[in-house]
């Protein structure tokens, strides 16, 4: 009797990185000469956003671009910010809001299902929550639905883990 293999496809990223990275970037901000006086912040608030405030929309740039970079150093995908539009904040400075994605949406999980049948493999796909679920018989075509949506994932526009593969 053959065992149903599976695996689950979320989109989450690790606390703590996130966390080291946006240190990082404070620090960046701090010591940088062209960055140093200009009174901006970056701040982390409760895992849900990043707010970056500063004096005009190049600092804002630049030091989104560090951000950026010290978010890929750590291994964290940029697609976890969601950026808001640029606002004017007190005192004639601009605050930029990123919003943090975790989870699937059902938009996205629809969607990931629908390309799993459209794939015409043997296997079946649950939404369970804020991830989907891939079960099926042949670990071959649980590797295959996984390069299917590795190469979707800029369609996407999400980043993808693949976890409880078994």
């Amino acid at each position: 009797m053959a065992k149903d293999c599976s695996f689950d496809v979320v989109s989450e990223f690790d606390r703590q990185e996130l966390v080291n990275a946006v240190d990082q970037v404070k620090r960046d901000v701090a010591s940088r000469f062209d960055l140093k006086d200009s009174g901006s912040s970056v701040e982390l608030e409760a895992d849900k956003t990043i707010t970056i405030t500063t004096s005009d929309e190049m600092k804002l740039k630049n030091i989104n671009d560090i951000l950026q970079s010290k978010l890929v150093k750590r291994n964290l995908s940029i697609r976890i910010l969601e950026p808001q539009p640029v606002e004017n904040a007190l005192g004639g400075k601009v605050r930029q809001v990123f919003k943090l994605r975790k989870g699937l949406t059902q938009e996205l999980a629809k969607k990931i299902v629908a390309d799993i049948k459209d794939s015409k493999k043997k296997v079946q796909a649950s939404i369970q929550g804020d991830q989907v679920r891939v079960s099926g018989k042949d670990k071959d075509d649980l590797q295959e639905i996984i390069r299917l949506l590795r190469s979707n994932e800029d369609k996407y526009d999400y980043p993808l883990q693949f976890t409880n593969y078994r």
